[in-house]
């Protein structure tokens, strides 16, 4: 079983996220902003990472970058409503893989 960490502070997403993924028989751990995020990472082994960008305490730019200095290996995906070029550029340059 693949565990993930997800970081979305919107509630209602976060939930259907989890539950969805959960029944698709990932083990999921959400966190609520980029710093219980951060912490989580840091007391836990995960597979994967899915995070928000525009989170409260620390953005999901600045979670990624954190989590690239720990595990510079682990995968992540960016969940966003940004679709601006320069956005995605971003993700990228910081390693997501989507």
């Amino acid at each position: 079983m693949y565990k993930v960490l997800l970081v979305e502070d919107d509630a209602s997403l976060g939930y259907i996220l989890k539950e969805y993924l959960e029944m698709h028989h990932f083990q999921i751990e959400l966190a609520k902003d980029g710093e219980a995020g951060l912490q989580a990472f840091n007391r836990t082994a995960f597979d994967v990472c899915i995070l928000d960008v525009m989170l409260p305490r620390k953005d999901g730019f600045a979670v990624a970058a954190e989590i690239k200095k720990l595990n510079d290996k682990i995968p992540f995906i960016f969940l966003t409503a940004r679709s601006l070029k320069i956005d995605k550029l971003k993700g990228f340059n910081l390693g997501a893989d989507d």
